[in-house]
């Protein structure tokens, strides 16, 4: 049996050619339907020669029509048309893309199929019993190829581009090479065939049709012209011919630069000026060899080829190297030179040997430089000062002269003086004129040893001109200082040393530092040369041993020996001094440990505990107790004691607003006893004997031949006032208290007349408290305060 195949009429041109396939391909799939058996019997499935062959189907992309797409048929030999076979389909797109009629075996596509997705599908097809589903045929596989059709246009993955060449290039040089990518099938007609073109950018680039290539077709183009250029290139498909599809990319491309321009100063003078007192290494100015050309190939190194500044001014390129920086490189001196003229070169670094021609590469120009006057400070005649001077230089001495001249043609006079901050303790003084330095105080190298002096140099006529220079002083050593011993001026010895025994060894020290070292005498003093206990070996090495002369030392004997040590140095003049060593007598072991320099303990006997110390010391501690005890109530026996009637006196503070207030004035006492007539005369002639006057009164220059006098209203109170101050007066046991108020009558009678101020208005001329120095010790304080004290001391100033 043959399998019939079928395909639809795509198109007439077609429709042979699948039928020539068709004709080529084996009838395929022979085979034999199963014996079958009786009625009763399963039918048993027998090996039987394929009933169908396929090898692949053609369908073309991008079907537009509204049915599905009918590819081919199924058809088994075995199909007697009474619907008992049934045709499936398995694999790639089965029921997805791809379905069959399992009754007829009918092939459609219900997808539209995209070659550039997916070039073929790999499909399995069975024919089975409908009743069993048993496998009638064997399962066999085909192919359904997708046939390409003109659907892509070419295009360029990578745009849009950017690209260089460089500038004045030759015809045909090779710029960027563009390739597009057309996703047709390139082995089946001319669907990916791409040719170039160039739609925009013409004539100075050009395109090779089939590779690509964007080539210069234009000489000499200059990147100082034009630098940037746009050229649009467009692939077609189809090798170019009518309906073909096409897609364009834009190129961007950039002349590059080369060196073909020789540089140029924009001027061929340049006017600078500077002050001379710019420092060296000062910007002056700076030049510009202008270079069309841009980055490496305008470069420029500057030179200075000729004039008469070469060796006072330099030259060199700034960072970019673009410019000319001319700086100063000697001091400028304008009464000296006032203008300088220099010859400048500026040439290319880096040079195209292809346009040499086109040279030279270098240009030059010329620059004047005037120096400006400036009124200048102080110039000294060295930058620095060392001088050395020895440290007994007597004062007055002129360590240096130093000088200073004004630079400036004006030549003003210059004044010297030392920075105060540099000499503190105003060792030196500099002559204001001559600039002469000057000792004026003492030097000593152990207490400074430099003086490093700051001397200033200002013009008479302007005072803000000032310079200054160092000057150093090193003072020099002189043997003015004796040797001393160091350390501890302490030893010890042993109870048990013997004679000749080592117990210390000494050294000295000097300030003084002599050029050969210091080299130190040692002996002892003339009144201790003798003595028969110690002795000194001088070791000739700057140090010295004290040695005993004997044994049998014991505290109980002498505890403190005192050695006079005489120590001289080597220099002259010789320098001397005497040390004691104090020497104590200790308790030591078998080893020489010192156990104990306290000699109180053996002067106690060997039965005399600590509990009977103590006892003792508290025993002699009542005792002083006891005697202080004794002196205090001695001392308060013999105090005076106040009689009953005096018991109301106190010095009391009476406060009034204006003096003489009379019976106003009220506050210190009830007035009211002073109109008693008993009070005035009731202890008259009383003498108390308990206490002796320490001060006189002055109260007892108060005639006395009015105290007993009578009378009523003042005089009743005058009467009392003066029998009171003659009571205290005869009293020698009275205080002198001073709470005794007189009113209208005070100082009257009084040596010291009236101390009131009421009066005192009266006189315009100032008061003399001289005469307070004569009133005795009752008024010492008032003449320290207000009288003038004779005194024996010299002036201050």
């Amino acid at each position: 049996m043959g399998d019939q195949l079928h395909f639809p009429a795509v198109t007439s041109a077609l429709l042979p050619v699948a039928l020539c396939i068709l004709a080529l391909l084996p009838h395929g799939l022979l085979g034999k339907r199963a014996e079958e058996e009786s009625a009763g019997s399963s039918a048993l499935l027998q090996r039987v020669k394929r009933g169908w062959v396929w090898n692949q189907f053609f369908v073309l992309e991008e079907y537009t029509g509204l049915e599905p797409l009918y590819i081919g048929k199924l058809h088994s030999d075995m199909d007697k048309g009474d619907g008992s076979i049934k045709y499936i389909l398995t694999g790639e797109g089965a029921g997805t893309t791809f379905t069959i009629d399992d009754s007829t075996g009918d092939i459609h596509a219900i997808q539209r199929l995209d070659r550039e997705v997916k070039a073929q599908y790999a499909l399995r097809a069975q024919a089975l019993n409908r009743l069993t589903d048993r496998p009638l045929e064997p399962e066999s596989e085909f192919i359904v190829k997708i046939q390409d059709i003109n659907d892509n246009e070419p295009r360029f993955l990578d745009g849009p581009y950017q690209a260089s060449v460089p500038e004045m290039s030759n015809i045909g040089t090779s710029v960027i090479q563009l390739t597009a990518t057309d996703a047709d099938d390139p082995t089946y007609g001319n669907s990916a065939r791409v040719v170039y073109s160039i739609l925009e950018g013409q004539p100075y680039f050009s395109v090779d049709a089939k590779t690509g290539m964007v080539r210069v077709s234009l000489a000499d183009m200059d990147r100082e012209t034009r630098e940037n250029y746009t050229v649009v290139i467009q692939a077609k498909d189809m090798g170019g011919q009518l309906g073909g599809l096409a897609g364009t990319t834009t190129v961007n491309i950039t002349l590059g630069d080369v060196n073909d321009n020789p540089p140029m100063f924009d001027q061929r003078l340049y006017q600078m000026s500077i002050p001379e007192s710019a420092p060296v290494g000062s910007v002056v100015g700076r030049i510009w060899a202008k270079d069309r050309d841009i980055g490496v190939n305008a470069e420029m190194k500057y030179s200075i080829i000729d004039g008469d500044g070469r060796d006072t001014f330099e030259i060199s390129t700034d960072p970019t190297n673009l410019f000319g920086i001319i700086t100063v490189k000697r001091p400028l001196n304008f009464e000296s030179k006032p203008s300088y003229t220099l010859k400048v070169e500026g040439a290319n670094t880096k040079l195209d040997p292809a346009f040499r021609h086109r040279g030279p590469f270098q240009d030059v120009t010329i620059v004047h430089v005037s120096v400006e006057d400036v009124d200048e400070p102080p110039l000294f005649d060295s930058t620095a000062y060392f001088i050395e001077l020895s440290e007994d230089a007597e004062i007055g001495t002129v360590v240096k002269t130093v000088s200073a001249r004004d630079p400036d043609a004006a030549n003003n006079t210059v004044r010297y003086s030392i920075e105060r901050s540099s000499d503190p303790d105003k060792f030196f003084y500099i002559e204001i004129t001559s600039g002469s330095l000057i000792t004026v105080r003492s030097l000593d190298r152990e207490e400074i040893g430099w003086h490093n002096i700051t001397v200033l140099a200002m013009e008479m006529n302007n005072p803000t001109q000032i310079s200054s220079v160092s000057v150093a002083v090193r003072v020099l050593d002189v043997n003015d200082n004796p040797p001393s011993l160091t350390h501890y001026l302490e030893g010890y010895v042993c109870e048990n040393a013997k004679a000749g025994q080592l117990i210390q060894t000494v050294t000295a020290v000097d300030p003084d530092e002599p050029l050969g070292g210091q080299h130190f005498y040692y002996s002892l003093a003339p009144e201790a040369a003798n003595n028969p206990n110690f002795t000194l070996r001088d070791n000739q090495d700057n140090t010295a041993w004290i040695l005993t002369r004997r044994g049998g030392w014991a505290q109980q004997d002498q505890t403190v020996f005192y050695l006079p040590i005489f120590v001289s140095d080597g220099e002259q003049p010789v320098q001397t001094s005497t040390s004691t060593l104090t020497i104590r007598v200790c308790s030591c072991d078998h080893e020489g440990n010192v156990m104990s320099c306290n000699a109180e303990a053996y002067s106690l006997p060997a039965s005399l505990s600590r509990r009977a110390l103590i006892a003792i010391l508290a025993c002699i501690f009542v005792l002083l107790v006891m005697i202080l005890l004794m002196l205090s109530l001695r001392t308060h026996r013999k105090k005076p004691y106040l009689c009953d009637e005096e018991e109301n006196v106190h010095e009391n503070i009476v406060r009034y607003d204006d003096e003489g207030g009379g019976e106003e004035d009220t506050e210190a006492f009830d007035i009211a006893a002073m109109w008693n007539p008993r009070e005035s005369h009731q202890h008259l002639g009383k003498m108390r004997q308990d206490m002796v006057p320490e001060i006189e009164s002055l109260s007892r220059y108060v005639p006395q031949a009015c105290v007993m006098g009578g009378g009523s209203g003042d005089s009743n109170v005058h009467g009392y006032v003066l029998a009171k101050l003659l009571d205290a007066d005869m009293d020698p046991c009275a205080p002198p208290y001073d709470s005794l108020q007189t009113y209208a009558y005070e100082g009257e009678g009084s040596v010291a007349e009236s101390l009131s101020s009421l009066q005192s208005g009266a006189s315009n001329t100032d008061h003399e408290y001289d005469y307070l120095n004569d009133w005795g010790p009752r008024f010492k304080k008032l003449a320290e305060m207000y009288g003038v004290l004779e005194s024996n001391a010299p002036p201050m100033w």
